[in-house]
């Protein structure tokens, strides 16, 4: 995906062409300019709040939501805000989240997928099977088995969608109702298949020791702080747009605190008959598939160009971009990632059944993705915003869970919460606009 050939765009009379990749920086730094001269965190502050009026409000407001959700549930239940609560809000909330990652591929692009709840189906279905005592794989080998099959389901709907010019929504509509068709066929009468594999289960239930959590904490920290570091003094040492090193120490203290708080919390005994303490083991793959998907989109040719196409297909298609190609990669990425949260899903029940809900599972997932900041008209969104956006699910599930209301009252706060984040993400873009 990486070595996708740099189109060239033609210059001014009399200049070389060039490449889409350049044209994109060089575009960056004409609209990061002010930063290029700030040299201090109070000026850093101002030139934010000039991009927040201009309509690039970025997370603050799904950053905003998380507090008021936090507040309001832990004012009608004191047990919302435990360590018990709270860790078990990130396990649940982890294949919402894989789902919305896998997601915001397709609406970076401006298009849909609604088959990936069912696709992740398939995913867990598919692992189960090749798992039992009849077939007996090894863990490994049945993963990849279930990831190859998720990747050739969003292969072949990507390209119906691109080579004959359907409509996303039709065609993965039909994926949808097809893919459950073919979960029912292979779960047969029984309806319900277990895992007896203790690997593919601890993917959700298992947990690192407290000593383990630490560990890889300090590490995750390290190579995020040192990575931010390198990054940013690089910039301002070539004299190119970037935070003053004051915002930088900033961010590195605000990751090391965040991972201190999860791994305190983790480690606090949440059991009720035996101590259960660690960070999960679904949690590091969350981050895992994150600072993949977040490389891939902000530092490769690749997610330059989805960016691209998402923000004006037609300047892509003349500044020569395989249109067509990236879409079909895009779909691919979807479903795959949708497999790996069907796996998660398995794994916590561990078991699959046809009482898989495909149909709310990809509802959240869009809704997860839109909430955490991804534009529903393409050009505009993160894999972090669907991390944060799952989050904000999974609180809304968990807190009106712990109150005892009722699924229909749970349908009806995500569809406002929904609501709210597109009508915010259709003022940011008029404003930005104007």
């Amino acid at each position: 995906m990486t070595t996708v050939d740099e189109p060239e765009t033609p210059g001014p009379a009399g200049s070389p062409p060039v490449g889409l990749a350049d044209a994109a920086i060089a575009e960056t730094e004409v609209v990061d300019a002010p930063e290029a001269h700030v040299e201090n965190l109070r000026d850093y502050m101002r030139v934010v709040v000039v991009r927040i009026r201009s309509g690039d409000s970025g997370v603050l407001p799904v950053l905003a939501g998380m507090i008021l959700i936090s507040i309001l549930f832990q004012s009608l239940n004191s047990n919302f805000l435990s360590a018990g609560n709270l860790v078990n809000l990130l396990i649940q909330g982890a294949a919402y989240m894989l789902l919305a990652m896998g997601e915001v591929f397709v609406l970076l692009l401006g298009e849909i997928d609604l088959s990936i709840g069912f696709v992740s189906g398939i995913g867990g279905v598919v692992t189960a099977e090749l798992v039992k005592q009849q077939y007996n794989w090894p863990w490994w080998a049945a993963v990849i088995a279930a990831l190859l099959v998720c990747a050739a389901i969003g292969a072949l709907q990507g390209t119906i969608i691109t080579r004959l010019g359907l409509p996303s929504f039709v065609v993965t509509l039909a994926g949808l109702l097809g893919w459950q068709g073919v979960m029912l066929l292979i779960l047969g009468p029984g309806g319900s298949l277990p895992i007896n594999n203790n690997i593919i289960n601890d993917v959700a239930s298992g947990n690192l020791t407290p000593a383990a959590g630490w560990i890889v904490a300090a590490a995750i920290v390290a190579v995020m702080g040192l990575r931010i570091w390198r990054r940013e003094s690089g910039r301002r040492a070539r004299g190119l747009s970037a935070p003053p090193a004051s915002l930088s120490l900033l961010k590195i203290a605000g990751i090391a605190l965040t991972a201190v708080v999860v791994v305190l919390l983790c480690n606090t005994d949440r059991g009720r008959v035996i101590a259960v303490k660690g960070v999960p083991w679904v949690v590091l793959l969350v981050l895992a598939v994150l600072a993949a998907w977040t490389f891939l989109l902000g530092r490769t040719k690749f997610g330059r160009y989805i960016y691209a196409i998402g923000g004006n297909q037609e300047a892509a298609r003349r500044a020569g971009v395989n249109l067509a190609r990236i879409r079909t990669l895009a779909f691919v990425l979807a479903s795959t990632t949708a497999g790996i949260a069907g796996i998660v899903y398995a794994s916590r029940l561990r078991s699959v059944s046809t009482a898989l809900d495909g149909g709310t599972l990809v509802l959240y997932s869009v809704a997860a993705a839109v909430i955490g900041g991804t534009s529903l008209l393409g050009g505009r969104g993160k894999a972090a915003h669907a991390v944060l956006g799952g989050i904000v699910i999974a609180a809304i599930d968990n807190g009106m869970g712990l109150q005892g209301y009722s699924a229909a009252a749970k349908d009806v706060v995500t569809a406002v919460v929904l609501l709210v984040a597109v009508i915010i993400d259709s003022v940011a873009r008029r404003n930005a606009a104007r």
